[in-house]
């Protein structure tokens, strides 16, 4: 179930999408050097605004690839780092995995699964119509969400495209992802 870096994107300040870099330097415990979103505490914008004393549990943004593929069958383009991913990632299942899954990145970094993201209007700001293909209903009434996951950084390190990605699971019962 290994997976692969296909893109590293960052960005300083508040922007919807990041550029790509050819590397990202993961903090433990902050996130992605020098992006907007590193932290302790909560940066999104809409999470500082109801607490910002909340743990900041949205450290780094990974997006499976296929993601792009499967709303380009749709009419719509996009790239990595275009909907705020730090990483975007091939061939891992990354919204199948449960909560507190370490993710091995490269040599040295270790990330922490916390949940889903939670796709905002934003989404369709950047294309109308894109976001009810990253969120909508299955055949029960769920909500799924398929905009990537969050993750805290628990080892930093170097990542950068071309990277293999081995997830961990925890032990015991497995809990499904939820929206942070």
């Amino acid at each position: 179930m290994s997976g692969i870096v296909t893109a590293v994107s960052s960005n300083g300040e508040y922007s919807f999408t990041k550029p790509n870099r050819d590397s990202i330097t993961l903090l433990a415990g902050l996130g992605v050097e020098g992006d907007v979103h590193a932290g302790v505490t909560v940066k999104h914008r809409s999470r500082v605004a109801q607490d910002p004393t909340q743990p900041n549990l949205r450290q780094v943004h990974l997006i499976h690839q296929e993601l792009f593929t499967e709303v380009g069958e749709e009419g719509f383009k996009v790239a990595p780092g275009e909907l705020g991913e730090n990483v975007t990632t091939r061939g891992i299942d990354l919204l199948g995995l449960p909560v507190g899954t370490l993710l091995r990145i490269g040599d040295s970094a270790v990330l922490e699964v916390t949940g889903l993201r939670n796709p905002c209007l934003q989404i369709d700001n950047f294309q109308d119509g894109l976001l009810k293909q990253v969120v909508g209903r299955d055949d029960a009434g769920n909500i799924v969400r398929k905009a990537g996951i969050m993750t805290i950084v628990r080892e930093g390190g170097v990542v950068r495209p071309g990277d293999r990605i081995e997830p961990e699971l925890p032990s015991g019962p497995h809990r499904p992802l939820d929206r942070v």
